[in-house]
């Protein structure tokens, strides 16, 4: 009984390390548009269908403070990388680098991009 709940365990804590991994973010563009900014930002994530796949992104300044973000409303399988925006950030005067990182819909953020405004 006990080998059958190690093989159970090990066999979830191998899928489990599987989607431990969020998007990452590929590229970033930003433009200022009427005193705010639109990003466009393009992701990787190994999406498998509604199981399990990036769900969002998010604009952070360098102190945590989140400035946008964009939610994902279906999965990216036979698209990838793929490339989403969002307009109407607003970025506070003075800033010169955001960071921008994804989201599964696991809970799991991928790594933080520093991305320098223009």
């Amino acid at each position: 009984m006990r080998l059958i709940g190690w093989v159970c365990a090990t066999l979830l804590g191998s899928a489990a390390i599987a989607h431990a991994d969020g998007p990452v973010v590929q590229a970033v563009e930003a433009r200022e548009q009427g005193g705010a900014w639109r990003f466009s930002v393009t992701l990787s994530h190994p999406d498998t269908g509604w199981d399990h796949y990036a769900d969002g992104w998010e604009v952070v300044a360098p102190d945590g403070t989140r400035l946008g973000y964009r939610p994902l409303a279906h999965p990216h399988v036979n698209e990838q990388p793929f490339t989403r925006s969002q307009s109407g950030i607003e970025i506070p005067n003075g800033l010169e680098t955001v960071l921008v990182r994804g989201r599964d819909n696991g809970g799991d953020w991928g790594p933080s991009f520093e991305f320098e405004l223009p």
